[in-house]
């Protein structure tokens, strides 16, 4: 059995800054000797080299493949501020404004835009082409322990061995298999269909 990603679904998000700095120099995996981004619009292309020659130039290698979007980033969440909206005056019972007191106002809280980079969707949309699609896999999964929002899921194989893999906002997860027979199996083979009915739970 060669190594490959069976089921994969990514809601990764962090931040492009880090994203950048995180393949700065990265631990990557034998097969690949470096790593190629490329921008097109709001789309992140991150695609693999490989270390051997026996693999085409003309073979597309994996790539990882992500939307660049703007979010705004308080420095102080609104939530967390004190106090309400600032007012020049406030209305006592008899619904007269009352001069003598007034709120202190309140600064709006300082923010900035930041451009995420966004793993999305299903293994053909965040993981792309077959040739080192496993050791770019791998660097997901890294990458996934840098990410602070989102989750990463997973059933792959490494020789012999079936994983299942879950990442939850940075931190590596328990995750395990389940096999069962598919009941609907019309052909009355007793084999079970395990690419069709694997589940990943915690």
């Amino acid at each position: 059995m060669t190594s490959r990603v069976y089921r994969l679904h990514s809601t990764l998000e962090l931040p492009l800054e880090d994203l950048y700095d995180f393949f700065e120099d990265p631990d990557l995996p034998p097969e690949v000797a470096s790593i190629d981004i490329t921008r097109r619009n709001n789309t992140l292309i991150i695609s693999a080299e490989p270390t051997e020659d026996n693999i085409s130039k003309y073979t597309p290698t994996a790539q990882l493949k992500a939307s660049v979007t703007e979010n705004r980033v308080y420095e102080e969440e609104p939530e967390d501020r004190p106090g309400g909206r600032a007012t020049g005056s406030t209305s006592g019972s008899s619904g007269s404004p009352q001069w003598g007191s007034f709120q202190e106002e309140v600064e709006p809280p300082k923010s900035e835009l930041v451009e995420y980079a966004c793993f999305k969707g299903d293994r053909e949309t965040v993981l792309q082409n077959t040739a080192l699609q496993y050791p770019m896999f791998e660097v997901l999964c890294d990458l996934a322990t840098a990410a602070e929002k989102g989750a990463l899921t997973a059933i792959a194989a490494a020789d012999e061995d079936l994983t299942a893999v879950r990442v939850v906002e940075g931190e590596r997860r328990p995750a395990s298999l389940t096999v069962t027979e598919d009941p609907s199996d019309e052909d009355g083979e007793s084999g079970v269909d395990w690419r069709d009915n694997e589940f990943i739970s915690d």
